[in-house]
């Protein structure tokens, strides 16, 4: 058995396991905001362990306080801002990164915000703490849902949920996240990475060729699905930005207080 290897990268680092399982560590803390080169990087590296024999599951998880806080409209962090025409660049990578061969976990602490929550609902599992918050608030920033969630989200926990948590736009924990089903593991916050490598290592130790057959079977044109989809969140994104409802939804999440929306 190989011992494990340690892959550093400027954002995401990568550390393979005797146990077949890679972690793939996005270190962006506290929020782990993301922006296309993050995105990139990240496709990049599961195409890479696609052709690692070595591996057989992944996990995704970040450094900090939260798995990921989406993209940062309010300019708080180092990642570079979405500007207009940027998200279509962004969806292309998302779509490699559906395009992955391999199982992963999702390791969600803290917030799975925005994109955020797009990015937890790619991987095959998610595991969370009580603690944890997911939320597509799209709807009160005045915007549309991206990263393929109108697809991921209601094959997850049903169209009617899906419809009443991207509408509210509000916040659950994990308790009910794995209530719904979109968390499908809740343990404790000291737990929760390594209870998702517990599970990526349950999935390795079946054959590979069976669960990737398995795994293409059940996910069918997924990668497909978030392509053709992406192109129209991308459009309605674009054309809500324009909008007045917006501008105050960006300016009351920056000043944290109740948006005030006129339908503009």
């Amino acid at each position: 058995m190989t011992q494990p290897s340690t892959i550093d990268r400027r954002d995401v680092s990568v550390e393979v396991a005797p146990d077949h399982v890679a972690t793939v560590e996005i270190h962006r803390p506290p929020a782990n905001f993301f922006d296309v080169a993050l995105i990139r990087e990240l496709a990049a590296v599961f195409a890479e362990l696609d052709e690692d024999r070595q591996v057989r599951a992944l996990v995704l998880c970040s450094e900090g306080r939260h798995f990921c806080a989406g993209a940062d409209f309010g300019a708080q962090s180092s990642a570079a801002p979405l500007e207009e025409g940027d998200t279509a660049l962004l969806y292309r990578e998302a779509v490699r990164l559906f395009s992955a061969r391999k199982p992963f976990v999702a390791a969600v602490q803290g917030a799975a915000v925005g994109g955020g929550l797009g990015l937890a609902c790619a991987a095959d599992f998610r595991v969370a703490c009580p603690e944890a918050r997911f939320a597509g608030n799209f709807a009160r920033l005045g915007f549309h849902q991206g990263f393929g969630l109108s697809v991921t989200l209601p094959a997850i926990v049903g169209q009617q949920r899906a419809l009443e948590l991207l509408y509210t736009g509000r916040r659950i924990g994990g308790e009910e996240a794995a209530r719904i089903g979109l968390a499908d593991r809740l343990v404790a916050p000291d737990r929760v990475r390594s209870a998702a490598h517990d599970l990526a290592a349950e999935i390795a130790a079946s054959a590979p060729l069976a669960v990737q057959s398995i795994r293409q079977t059940l996910r069918g044109d997924l990668a497909g699905a978030v392509e053709r989809i992406t192109e129209r969140e991308d459009a309605e994104q674009v054309r809500l930005r324009a909008t007045a409802d917006f501008a105050e939804g960006i300016a009351a999440s920056a000043e944290r207080r109740e948006p005030v929306f006129r339908g503009e």
